[in-house]
């Protein structure tokens, strides 16, 4: 009886928060500097869904550890609906590559939709020597371990979508770790590399600024932000690679709490603005279901997992 009891005054908790949802302001948690992409698609959203929700939703960064900190704070906060996440393509990949995490990556936290996408993209500086992937790829074939390309670091999205590169196109690329930050775009600009695979997010300015050739997109379909750029499938069937962000709370948000949030998200994704704002730097509004959202966190842990493995790297 007493459990009955408890599982009854539970439910009439969720749903009284859920009706009266919200009553205050909200916490979206940021685990990255100010000015980044992750940042900035935060604030905007954070702004369009105050103005729907008749509540400021109030971006705070938490940086530290890739976002694991961030991560950590919102998983063991209370599941009321006042503490999200901006949840990054580093979360995804941290579960793939990292042994422990101070939190469980599904069963801790409670999705809300995908926000927005983006592929990566394979760029040379202008002047480069080659003018389409597929000169690349011959070019490494013939000269193995000649060629160097560079990442934010180890277990990063970027690292492991070379790896996948190097494993599905048969070449022999090295892979040059550098702690965060802009020092990889450097090391292309500089010409000590000769290939970046970064986000299209990071790589447009300098695309559009005639600084970079794109080779191709990591993404399954071209990029309307780059319509004449191929994909890296098209050199490498099978190939496909991209990032998102997203929103989350932890685990236990009521149901009723998520649909009010999703329909927001939804919401403010439709709106002319939004879709113009995320082109300017090469992202898709990407809205989906909570559950969808869920699915596709879930495979791409899957996915990593498997080229971790597959090319036995040893990471933490």
């Amino acid at each position: 009886m007493r459990a009955a009891a408890l599982v009854v005054g539970v439910l009439a908790w969720a749903c009284a928060v859920a009706q009266d949802y919200p009553v205050k302001p909200i916490r979206l948690i940021v685990g990255f500097p100010p000015g980044g992409n992750v940042d900035v698609v935060g604030r905007i959203v954070a702004q369009k869904m105050s103005e729907g929700l008749a509540q400021q939703l109030l971006p705070e960064n938490r940086t530290g550890a890739g976002s694991i900190i961030a991560n950590e704070f919102v998983a063991k906060s209370a599941p009321d609906g006042y503490t999200l996440l901006v949840v990054s393509g580093a979360f995804v990949t941290q579960a793939a590559t990292m042994k422990k995490l101070p939190y469980e990556s599904l069963s801790d936290f409670s999705f809300v939709s995908t926000i927005v996408t983006y592929p990566l993209v394979f760029s040379v500086r202008t002047d480069s020597r080659f003018r389409s992937l597929d000169e690349f790829i011959g070019f490494v074939k013939a000269n193995p371990g000649k060629i160097n390309y560079p990442s934010p670091g180890m277990g990063t999205l970027y690292h492991l979508a070379g790896q996948m590169f190097v494993s599905m196109a048969g070449i022999d690329m090295q892979h040059v770790p550098f702690r965060g930050g802009s020092e990889p775009l450097t090391e292309v600009l500089s010409g000590r590399m000769e290939l970046l695979i970064d986000a299209l997010t990071n790589s447009y300015p300098q695309i559009q600024a005639g600084k970079f050739r794109p080779l191709a997109v990591s993404s399954a379909a071209r990029s309307p932000s780059l319509p004449g750029v191929p994909t890296v499938a098209d050199s490498v069937p099978g190939y496909e690679a991209s990032s998102f962000l997203g929103l989350a709370g932890p685990a236990g948000l009521p149901s009723a709490v998520v649909e009010r949030l999703n329909r927001e998200v939804r919401r403010v994704l439709a709106l002319p603005d939004i879709g113009q704002r995320f082109a300017e730097w090469g992202g898709t509004p990407s809205a989906s279901t909570p559950e969808e959202m869920q699915r596709h966190v879930s495979a791409e842990i899957e996915k990593w997992k498997k080229v971790v493995a597959a090319r036995k790297l040893e990471l933490q």
